[in-house]
């Protein structure tokens, strides 16, 4: 991959942008705007403070069962170890970021908004901005081109971390759980903004013919959004992402 430094994929952002006005930037968040994950973030706090309402239990188990762990002990005990056999690759990425969406199961919607604001806020989010990428956002705002945060992780979360950096909830896809009322569900709407299921997503969000300018990620499962941009932009990029930079035409490396 070519090292472009963020003024220069910002250039060839805004020559895009002259030639076809009216299309968009898309940026991943864990890894990408940020170090960490958010989600994750969000999870073990949550697996912390202990409070697994019985839909949410009930549906823990059925993961397991499904995917041949033991269902026994607690609800916490049960997520701990679908979160331990996801990291040993023994269940799947996209199935335990499902599982992180709609562990709040039996919360209101306020509940579960306010715990992930308070998990944003404990996690020290400033430290872990990536530069390189806020200073691309700035040229885009400047220029008046829209960005839209594309993540797998549970919705409010991603919403509580985008705001740190002057992001609208309007310009946030993320995973999406269900909801009864105002009491969430052990459900999500299907895809997650996760592989190509982040091309989906976008693509229902900014509409099915915009032009995606260009699109940052920084792994894996970020190919599919990369590919969909007329500059694929890899920022810090994870050797699962390098193993794969092929699949993606004219991949560009941001310079940190």
């Amino acid at each position: 991959m070519e090292l472009w430094s963020a003024e220069r994929v910002s250039e060839r952002i805004e020559a895009l942008a002259s030639a076809h006005p009216g299309g968009v930037v898309a940026t991943d968040g864990d890894g990408t705007l940020w170090s960490g994950d958010v989600g994750e973030d969000l999870f073990h706090a949550f697996l912390r403070h202990g409070r697994v309402e019985a839909p949410a239990v009930d549906a823990i188990r059925r993961e397991a069962r499904d995917h041949e762990l033991s269902d026994a002990g607690t609800g916490p005990d049960v997520a701990r170890r679908l979160y331990d056999a996801y990291l040993a690759g023994g269940f799947p990425e996209e199935r335990i970021c499902e599982v992180m969406t709609w562990c709040f199961a039996g919360w209101t919607r306020g509940e579960v908004r306010e715990f992930a604001r308070a998990v944003v806020e404990q996690g020290r989010l400033a430290s872990r901005l990536h530069g390189e990428v806020l200073r691309v956002l700035e040229r885009m705002r400047l220029r008046g081109i829209p960005v839209v945060v594309v993540s797998a992780s549970p919705v409010d979360v991603v919403v509580e971390a985008a705001a740190r950096v002057g992001f609208a909830e309007a310009d946030v896809v993320a995973a999406r759980p269900r909801f009864q009322g105002a009491v969430m569900l052990p459900e999500v709407e299907r895809p997650i903004p996760y592989a190509d299921g982040k091309v989906a997503r976008l693509r229902e969000h900014v509409g099915p013919a915009r032009l995606v300018y260009a699109a940052l990620g920084d792994n894996a499962f970020d190919v599919a959004l990369l590919a969909s941009a007329r500059v694929g932009v890899a920022v810090r990029p994870k050797p699962r992402l390098r193993q794969r930079a092929h699949e993606v035409e004219g991949l560009v490396e941001l310079s940190p």
